[in-house]
């Protein structure tokens, strides 16, 4: 089972089409598994991203 790191939560956005009637919609975080020294962890992908940049810096 994946660790959950991330603390983010989903955006509350409303949707406008023509008739100007507006709902709400939910935008769900991009949640992905990424294994960091092998363990597996949940993490959004902007996090992931950042990380990977990070790590690969250090290498070089």
């Amino acid at each position: 089972m994946a660790t959950k790191l991330s603390l983010k939560k989903p955006n509350f956005a409303k949707n406008k089409p023509n008739s100007q009637k507006r709902t709400q919609k939910i935008q769900n975080v991009n949640l992905q598994t990424v294994t960091i020294n092998g363990e597996k962890v949940v993490l959004s992908a902007r996090e992931a991203r950042t990380l990977k940049k990070k790590n690969t810096k250090k290498a070089a």
